[in-house]
């Protein structure tokens, strides 16, 4: 193998190592200013997308722990995305681009080890961002201990309301 060669295969194995999810697009019919208008998006949320030759991969697949089912989708033009930790901020730029450019197809996905079909991957795009769950966490959490107060706050403020209608009436 060409020293070239194998010196981006090692790139792709070491990025798809270190990241929990892969989504594998067709991106066809993409111009370079879309092309790169969706890497900007994709950093926005930790994630970048790579075009790579179909049998670099295979290769990878091979090396790594990826799902060998994944190697069933690779034909026509193949860019991967992969990214730190929001799997679903970059399922959903993937999926809201597609839907603003029809490109690109969204293949496959892997996501800690196990396949992931097209349709999983945009119901993935439909979950709430990371943020926005975390929020909603803290609300819960925060819900008990706001009501507690509100319940223990509310006998001094009946007899506040109480004193002041006999102050009103006399």
């Amino acid at each position: 193998m060409q020293v070239e060669k194998k010196t981006i295969i090692d790139d792709l194995l070491e990025r798809v190592n270190a990241s929990p999810f892969m989504i594998v697009t067709d991106y066809n019919g993409l111009t370079v200013s879309q092309f790169e208008e969706l890497r900007t998006r994709l950093a926005g949320v930790g994630s970048s997308i790579h075009v790579t030759k179909n049998s670099y991969i295979k290769r990878v697949i091979k090396e790594s722990d990826l799902p060998e089912g994944l190697a069933e989708c690779l034909q026509g033009q193949t860019a991967i995305v992969t990214g730190e930790e929001d799997v679903c901020g970059a399922a959903k730029i993937v999926k809201n681009f597609h839907k603003e450019f029809t490109r690109p197809l969204i293949k496959m996905g892997v996501l800690d080890g196990k396949l992931m079909s097209e349709a999983e991957v945009n119901q993935l795009a439909d979950l709430p961002s990371k943020d926005q769950l975390l929020g909603q966490l803290l609300g819960l959490l925060q819900a008990p201990a706001t009501n507690l107060a509100r319940l223990l706050n509310e006998p001094g403020a009946q007899i506040a309301r109480a004193m002041q209608a006999h102050v009103d009436k006399g």
